[in-house]
């Protein structure tokens, strides 16, 4: 297992302001943390709020800090409110907090990639897709108009080790059958590792 995208639910919220669904959401962040662990696993991706100064989602983290810790594996906090973002980089050490990149919501939002370049060492998984810029489509790579050039330069120059991992469905991609889907992901996916290769001299 790569990483894996933790979740939350209508009672099990790991920043709601109400206790019960906090600590509820914090047994199921636990829970995926144990699951990554247990299938080799180093990082789970989690969706945080946009307001810069949320209690319950410190309080949570630093709930989580020693479980996750003792299973070895890291929160990223996927690309949502960089101000946020920014700010929890900065309490956190890079062992237990790092950053997922979706280049869809970094599209949509124009300016993610700007974004990206002010925390790259802190980058620990990647959600690739593409779109429109109008909105989160989760196309395969160079479908649309993310700036893969430009992101593959940040890449290579980043904290991120890893493979390329996507996060795409068929449904908007223009491709019906689903061999010849999976086969042109392959393909992008390869494409675009050779790409981050090359701009790191590898």
């Amino acid at each position: 297992l790569l990483d894996l995208h933790a979740s939350v639910g209508p009672e099990k919220h790991w920043y709601s302001d109400k206790e019960y669904e906090r600590l509820s959401g914090v047994e199921l962040v636990k829970n995926r943390i144990a699951m990554t662990s247990r299938l080799g696993g180093e990082v789970i991706i989690m969706h945080i709020p946009k307001e810069p100064d949320c209690a319950p989602l410190r309080k949570s983290l630093d709930e989580l800090e020693p479980f996750a810790h003792d299973h070895g594996v890291r929160i990223a906090v996927e690309n949502g409110s960089y101000d946020v973002i920014r700010r929890l980089l900065s309490e956190y050490d890079p062992s237990y907090l790092g950053t997922c990149y979706d280049s869809g919501h970094g599209n949509a939002a124009g300016d993610g990639l700007d974004n990206l370049e002010t925390c790259k060492d802190r980058l620990i998984s990647l959600h690739l897709n593409d779109n429109d810029s109008t909105g989160d489509q989760h196309q395969p790579l160079f479908m649309g108009t993310v700036d893969w050039e430009r992101l593959a330069g940040i890449i290579a120059q980043s904290a991120y080790q890893k493979c390329v991992s996507m996060e795409i469905v068929i449904r908007n991609s223009g491709i019906e059958d689903e061999d010849a889907f999976l086969g042109h992901a392959f393909d992008t996916g390869t494409r675009f590792t050779e790409m981050v290769e090359a701009k790191s001299g590898g």
